[in-house]
């Protein structure tokens, strides 16, 4: 019998409590540092980094693991991976619940494809990168897991989710430890990286007159927060509810999903439901697929789902994804990587900075510095940290960037899936799979520069 004074009936309601708290925190910092406020670095990691920062102190004074202790229930630090895996599925699923927009033309469809194809060339690209310096860390240092490069391009292109969920299996499956940690601070790399990266990029284009900065980029556009065919906001029962409810019905299907595929696929069960974002993605599109189906057939009156709030909810499950991610790193189990680490991460910033404004100059010439900063974003960090650069020189979202970063998902999740079955073979044979990424980088660009290769045919 659980007596309501009892600590593991409180533990998960602290951890929660100190994960948001932690968020106010980083936002009082970002506000009040002059530098932070400049750097677009995101509350969120700033949030994260002053609870790994608080957790070393503690570690250092008590011995213990601040997050293991019996005021979050002796087992934090595995809950906040479970928060961080399961968050960035709901995310997903809250921007995928989100309506289609307008008719798509040609032209558009063309370029929402050469984003597709460039987010997994940039996957492989960082993969490619990542397990040769690996491969070479792991002749020098004794002991080294030589596959570790692989969570580069989930730390760095997918963000911190999938590098926590890689990471578990190499941890658990391969025997890398401190596995989860590594990919945890990989992807906290990839948020600097971004931010750092972005504000010099910014500020060199303003010197050179490119563009200037909007003070408005921040303000609400209220015409966007309902539509007319919509329920209403608060009725007898609140919309956010409503939205909240899609959103789980959406990942339990696409737990449903992960259940039988695992059952059909034993021997690959810590891949399956490393898949659930990919499969929550799934089960959102079939039950938005679904409404409106019903809305067609006039069995649904109203528009259930709305754009505003379910963007509302993506950012709230991403930004705790983030921070529970960036707390959950244990840096004394990581004493000994730091230089690879570093490497990894300067490496990883270089090589998608430079690939990524190539594309952008070469294929999206209408909108070159708005495509660059938005995959830069997106590639270091999320697709949030994506919008946070795009914003800066399109705060309205005029040029088709910002669509770019939401449709590309189709083509780069049909593209980029052999990756993730690489990533399982990497640790068997990291060599072979080094030379198969290869490849398959040097197929993507014949894919993504067809016409500059092939000749331009006539639009």
């Amino acid at each position: 019998m659980e007596n309501f004074w009892d600590s593991n009936v409180w533990s998960s309601i602290m951890l929660f409590a100190v994960l948001l708290g932690s968020l106010l925190a980083g936002n009082v910092l970002k506000k009040s540092i002059p530098l932070l406020r400049v750097s677009l670095i995101p509350t969120s990691v700033l949030g994260g980094s002053v609870l790994i920062i608080v957790a070393a102190i503690y570690k250092a004074v008590t011995g213990d693991v601040m997050f293991d202790t019996p005021l979050f229930g002796s087992k934090g630090t595995a809950t906040l991976e479970i928060i961080t895996y399961h968050t960035l599925a709901l995310g997903f699923i809250a921007s995928s619940l989100k309506s289609s927009g307008n008719k798509l033309t040609k032209k558009r469809c063309e370029e929402i494809f050469n984003t597709g194809v460039t987010t997994v060339s940039t996957y492989l690209l960082q993969g490619v990168f990542g397990l040769a310096i690996t491969i070479v860390a792991s002749l020098v240092v004794s002991n080294f897991f030589s596959t570790a490069g692989m969570l580069l391009p989930f730390g760095y292109g997918q963000g911190t989710g999938q590098a926590l969920n890689y990471g578990n299996i190499y941890e658990t499956q391969y025997g890398f430890a401190g596995g989860k940690s590594f990919g945890l601070t990989i992807a906290a790399l990839g948020f600097l990286s971004a931010s750092f990266g972005g504000v010099i990029h910014l500020n060199i284009m303003k010197k050179r007159g490119k563009f200037s900065f909007s003070e408005d980029k921040y303000k609400l556009n209220k015409e966007k927060i309902e539509a007319d065919d919509e329920i209403p906001m608060q009725e007898s029962i609140d919309k956010m509810t409503i939205q909240i409810a899609l959103i789980f019905v959406s990942y339990v299907v696409a737990y449903l999903l992960m259940y039988l595929l695992g059952k059909l696929l034993p021997g690959m069960k810590a891949t399956v439901y490393g898949f659930n974002f990919l499969l929550g993605v799934l089960s959102a599109t079939l039950i938005k697929t679904t409404m409106n189906f019903l809305k067609k057939k006039r069995v649904i009156k109203k528009e259930y789902m709305n754009d505003f709030l379910l963007t509302r909810a993506s950012n709230f499950f991403f930004d705790i994804m983030v921070v529970a991610g960036i707390a959950a790193i244990r840096l004394d189990v990581l004493q000994k990587y730091w230089g690879i680490m570093l490497i990894l991460g300067v490496v990883g910033l270089v090589i998608t900075y430079i690939y990524n404004r190539m594309i952008a100059i070469t294929l999206f010439k209408e909108y070159p510095e708005e495509q660059f900063l938005a995959m830069y974003g997106m590639l270091t960090g999320t697709a949030s940290t994506g919008i946070i650069l795009l914003r800066e020189v399109d705060c309205d979202f005029k040029t088709p960037a910002a669509d770019n970063l939401v449709y590309q998902n189709f083509p780069a999740i049909a593209f980029g899936f052999p990756l993730m079955l690489l990533a399982s073979l990497a640790p068997v044979k990291p060599v072979l799979t080094l030379i198969i990424m290869f490849v398959f980088f040097i197929i993507m660009n014949v894919i993504l520069f067809r016409k500059q290769l092939f000749g331009k045919k006539g639009n």
